[in-house]
This record gives structure tokens, sequence and C-alpha cells, in this order.
């Protein structure tokens, strides 16, 4: 997860109408009502707009270090992700990833799975432009058996293939595909390679060995923000205005859509930052900082109180309900979450005593007896050093405690476990169970892959993380 980010301004703008200049239909507004429209389109837009800037890297940039394929090509990482990994926050460490970005605007995209063996967790996150986890394939949903099931885009009208066992239907255009396959320790690469090897990726066309459609316009990809600026920088609403032109307007919100195009954003809209006058530009900044500013009192008063927790924030549409505050959460949190149905993520923001945490402390994470996390396929506890959200290095090269570790981890006389987080070793006779913490700040996500119920209910409740007192010598 990644800390509040509050951003300072210049004063209120002066009062009067103003003519917003960079597109010639848009209404005049004042600037009060350019600043409240600029703060609702940043809540609606932010895990988009970050979103793009990750796919952009994966999918367009050949020369990012992060570039994993052309779109409709699937790539596999047959590794577990590091520090060295930068482009997502909060990464898992459990899954080496596979990814393909799909462009659906010509014909549906197959995606065609092995027979995996069933105590392998794996799954296929199938995730939208609006960051929406619109189905998935996998373990949970359409079981190990393997086959091939067809992603569609908004405007196909077409039959099912006899050989597809079924579609997933996109609301956008452009869609993502985040592959997880568990691995159950180093020894077991290999294997999840050979998995990694049998996940195939076609156009439909190719698929059933027909001629290909008439292929769809080359996209013009605009450069993204940076994750700094695209806090604070009014070109964010011309990326925003870039996403919307793959994005059919879905009805539920079309007004929502006419108040944005009232200060120049909409799908395919050039948003001109340039041509702003002083007034108008310190306006939308404010509206962007105010965007940050109800998230902050979110975040103080609803998520880190438990009232909403990430589970709430992950879903589809429907789940949502367009609640847009939850998908800018969830956006900060940690994008492309999953549905809490596939995965939970308990967070460590603060300790027991609702201080924030810090490697200058030591920690333990107690489990007691038979008190386990309840899962279906494995549970693990990852450590991530603030404010930047990323894997932590350490001398022992160990980024969490998962459930495949413990064979390896010691338990208590009572049969609890015991995981002690620190920045330096516990010592010899507790490293088994030792979690390395950085020196500075920092979080932890529990994560709970295909929870059972009593954990979807609440009747399991992870335990708290409490500071260890220092003894004196």
């Amino acid at each position: 997860m990644k800390t509040t980010r509050r951003q300072m301004f210049l004063g209120v703008a002066s009062v009067g109408a103003l003519a917003f200049t960079t597109n010639a239909h848009a209404a005049d507004v004042t600037p009060a009502e350019a600043r409240a429209i600029a703060k609702e389109a940043y809540i609606y837009g932010y895990p988009m707009v970050d979103g793009y800037r990750v796919q952009y890297e994966y999918f367009v940039d050949r020369q990012n270090p992060e570039f994993k394929a052309p779109w409709n090509q699937i790539r596999n990482i047959p590794r577990v992700y590091t520090p060295e990994d930068k482009a997502i926050v909060s990464p898992n460490s459990d899954t080496p990833y596979s990814m393909v970005g799909m462009d659906l605007r010509s014909e549906p995209v197959v995606l065609t799975v092995p027979q995996i063996e069933k105590k392998r967790y794996f799954s296929v996150q199938l995730i939208d432009l609006y960051t929406f986890n619109f189905n998935y394939i996998g373990s949970r949903t359409t079981g190990n058996d393997g086959g091939s099931y067809m992603i569609a885009g908004p405007n196909w009208k077409g039959e099912t293939p006899r050989r597809v066992k079924k579609v997933f239907y996109s609301e956008t255009e452009l869609a993502l595909g985040v592959y997880r396959t568990q691995l159950f320790d180093p020894g077991d690469i290999d294997n999840v390679k050979k998995v990694q090897s049998g996940y195939k990726v076609q156009p439909l066309s190719e698929f059933l060995g027909k001629g290909a459609p008439k292929t769809a316009a080359a996209i013009n990809f605009i450069k993204p923000l940076t994750p700094e600026t695209q806090k604070t920088s009014p070109e964010f609403l011309n990326i925003l205005s870039f996403i919307l032109q793959f994005c059919p307007t879905n009805p539920s919100e079309k007004a929502l859509m006419a108040r944005f195009a009232k200060i120049g954003v909409g799908a395919g809209k050039n948003f001109d930052v340039s041509k702003l006058s002083p007034e108008m530009k310190a306006a939308l900044e404010q509206g962007m900082a105010d965007a940050w500013a109800e998230l902050a009192n979110f975040k103080k008063t609803r998520f880190d109180t438990g009232q909403v927790t990430s589970g709430d924030v992950f879903g589809t549409r429907q789940f949502l309900k367009n609640n847009y505050l939850y998908r800018m959460a969830a956006g900060v949190i940690g994008l492309y979450g999953n549905s809490k149905q596939e995965a939970m993520y308990p967070f460590y923001g603060v300790d027991a005593d609702k201080q924030t945490l810090d490697g200058t402390n030591r920690y333990t994470l107690r489990f007691a007896p038979g008190k386990l996390p309840p899962v279906n396929a494995f549970w693990s506890v990852t450590m991530y050093g603030m404010p930047q959200s990323l894997l932590v290095a350490n001398p022992i090269n160990r980024y969490l405690i998962n459930s495949p570790m413990l064979p390896q981890l010691q338990r208590d006389a009572d049969g609890g476990l015991m995981v002690h987080i620190q920045n330096e070793s516990p010592g010899k006779d507790k490293e088994a169970n030792w979690l390395p913490a950085p020196k500075g700040p920092f979080v932890m996500a529990m994560r709970l892959y295909w929870p059972k119920e009593e954990a979807l209910d609440g009747k399991w409740t992870a335990p708290p993380l409490k500071r260890a007192v220092a003894v004196s010598n």
C-alpha cells in the first residue's frame, strides 16, 4: 500500500465565469465549478490513469525495462517478484506472473489454459480499463482441468465457438489478463515454467483457423505521466480523455460524462493544458488536491478503523456500485488487487496500539493454535517498505512468510506460530520465523488466496501485530 498523498496548491482562483479554452464546445464554468468537477474527475480517473501508466510500460514502450510483450501476446515471468520490480505497488511475491494486454477492437481473444494438478492454485484475473475485475479463469471459478475461454470486447456480437468453454465480456476495448501460478518452493520453479508454457493466447480467427478480420487502426499511445506528476499535473485530465475513447459510456455514467465535458474532459478529446488560463489551471489543481484530501479522510476515518477493508474496494462494477472513491482507494492500496472471493488482503498499517510501523522497533505476529488463515489455496504475509510500497531488500532475500513454508517454520509449544518482524536477525534459533523489515517505515499485507467462508464472513480475523517489549540487561 501507499501512504496517503497530500499536495499543497496556490490559493483559490478569482471569482467569475471563465471560458474553458481547450474545447470549443465546453460550457463556461466558474472556477468553483471547475474545481468541483476536477475533483470528481480525478477520483473517477485516478486508477484508470495509473493503470494506463503500467500498461504503457508493459505493452507499448519496448525500451522500458518493465516491457512484457506486444498486445495480444502473453509474457511468462518464471520467477517471483523482487525489490527490483517497481512498476506496480504492493506486488505479491508468492506466484510467478504471466501477463497479456488484450486489444479487443478487431476480434475477441481466446485464452487457453492447460490441465494443472489439483493442488496447484492458478488464476487469470480479467481487468478492464476501469480497473474492474470483470471475471476470472482459474482454480476457484473454472477448475484445473484446462480449456479455452474467449474474451470479447463491447462491440462483439458473434456466437460462441464450439471449442470455447465460456465467453467473458469486457466493457472496454482494451483489457488486461494477469495470471498467477502458485510456486510451492524455490525447487518447484521448473514445474511452474511447465505450466506457464501451456498458457496460450490467440486472436479468435487464429484459434478457429480462419482469415483474420480487418485490423483496427493503430493506436497513437500518448506518453503517461510519472507516478509523482500524475498527482498534481492537469495533464492527468488529457490522459483520462485519451483512455475514455476505449471505454463506451456505461448508461449509469452518462450524466457524469456530461459534467466532465464542462471542463473539456471526454472520450478522445484533446485537453490542452498549455491553453489554460492561470485561474483555471489553479482551480483544476485545487480540485485534484481536494481529491487527495478526501481520500486521506477516507483512509483515516474508515479504512484505518476497519470500517472499510480491501475486500470492499476491489471487484466488478456491479459489486462496487460505481463507488469511485473506493475505486481510487483500491488503485492507491494496490493497483489490480483481486476481488475478495479470489483473495483477501488483511492489512497491517499500524500495530495493536494504533502506532505506525517502523523497523527501529521489533514486532511479533502470532497465530494461535488452529487459527492459521483459512484458505482453499494458500496464505502469505508480505513486507513493503514505505513510502514506495515495494518489496524490501534484505540479507536473507526473504520478502514474505507463507503457508508453503510451514514445514520449515518453528511452532510454539502449544502448536501456535510466532512470526518475528524486525530489521535485524532475532537470533539463529528464531531466524526460521523471521520476516525482515527495513530500517524505516513499513506496512505488511496478508494474503488469503481462495479464502474459505469463515474468512469471507468475518468469523476468522487476522491476529494483531504487537510491538515487542525491549528486554533490558
